[in-house]
């Protein structure tokens, strides 16, 4: 009865986040259900379709990364909500003054602080209150002046421009209803030359409406993610340049829920990776020089 009263809760999640007209609806049931998600532990999220459900029939594993063996880790921090590492692409360097979005309770703060070491600084940036008294504990806990958290939407960041060098954020975008707004708040906190690195779930192909349901239900990420080409389309009208694609990982989809909509032939070419889900960590620069900065 539990488990059939958790996938009833998690299909209507989903179904009520699909009819949503509202980004500010929408953000409030994401902020509400990551409220839920900051009180429990890491193995209850990986079992919970990426922390956003409660659905059993999840398999998370299609996203987890391995964070135990990076310097900096802390494990009351890792909620196991992220779907790559983005720090180990993000060329962070010593004195580096770097930016999480969607911090969550750390996790990924404290590896980049382990990076920029006591001359840098790093800033999460959380809509959710619990999700930033987690993490500010964690920090408290580490005697950490260096790393701070602040309350804000990713849509319209709490910083002033031309401050950070280095963004990253890790499975987090696909969530946010405009992600124009969301890619061009990072280039307007970035200085210039900064850079970004995040984690997100994307598409490639057209895959069977039906097919991607089954999918969330599997792996709850990928509720929110856009074609890949519109997600570097978005990136490359906010500004950037540089822009690469620096790690690519499908989503293995299990043959059970492949076979119910794919002939034997589709199924072959998605698991070559012509079309399906994809966890994929980009990169992109801002400008050296913005216009009339003089920086030239």
């Amino acid at each position: 009865m539990r488990k059939e009263n958790e996938i009833a809760s998690f299909l209507a999640m989903t179904l009520k986040i699909k009819d949503m007209k509202n980004s500010e609806e929408l953000k409030q049931i994401v902020k509400d259900k990551y409220s839920e998600i900051a009180l429990q532990s890491k193995t209850e999220n990986e079992t919970s379709c990426c922390g956003a459900g409660g659905c059993c029939t999840v398999d998370y594993a299609v996203f987890a990364e391995d964070y135990t063996k990076l310097g900096g880790y802390n494990a009351d921090a890792d909620l196991g909500l992220g779907c790559g590492i983005p720090t180990e692409f993000a060329q962070i360097n010593k004195g580096d003054i770097v930016l999480d979005l969607g911090s969550g309770a750390g996790n990924d703060c404290f590896v980049a602080r382990a990076l920029t070491g006591e001359s840098g600084k790093v800033i999460g940036v959380d809509m959710t209150e619990v999700m930033i008294t987690k993490a500010r504990e964690n920090a408290e806990k580490l005697n950490f002046n260096n790393v701070e958290f602040r309350l804000g939407d990713v849509e319209s960041l709490p910083i002033g421009g031309n401050r950070i060098d280095v963004v990253i954020s890790n499975c987090v975008l696909n969530l946010v209803p405009d992600k124009v707004k969301a890619f061009a708040e990072m280039y307007r906190v970035l200085k210039p030359s900064g850079h970004f690195s995040v984690s997100d779930v994307v598409l490639k192909g057209n895959l069977p409406a039906n097919l991607k349901n089954d999918a969330e239900m599997y792996a709850g990420c990928v509720s929110g993610a856009i074609q890949l080409n519109d997600y570097m389309n978005i990136i490359h009208n906010a500004g950037f340049t540089a822009i690469s694609i620096q790690k690519e990982k499908p989503v293995v989809l299990p043959n059970e829920i492949l076979s119910k909509y794919l002939s034997t032939q589709e199924i072959e070419q998605y698991k070559l990776g012509e079309f399906g889900i994809f966890s994929v960590t980009v990169y992109g620069q801002k400008s050296c020089c913005e216009p009339n900065s003089g920086c030239c």
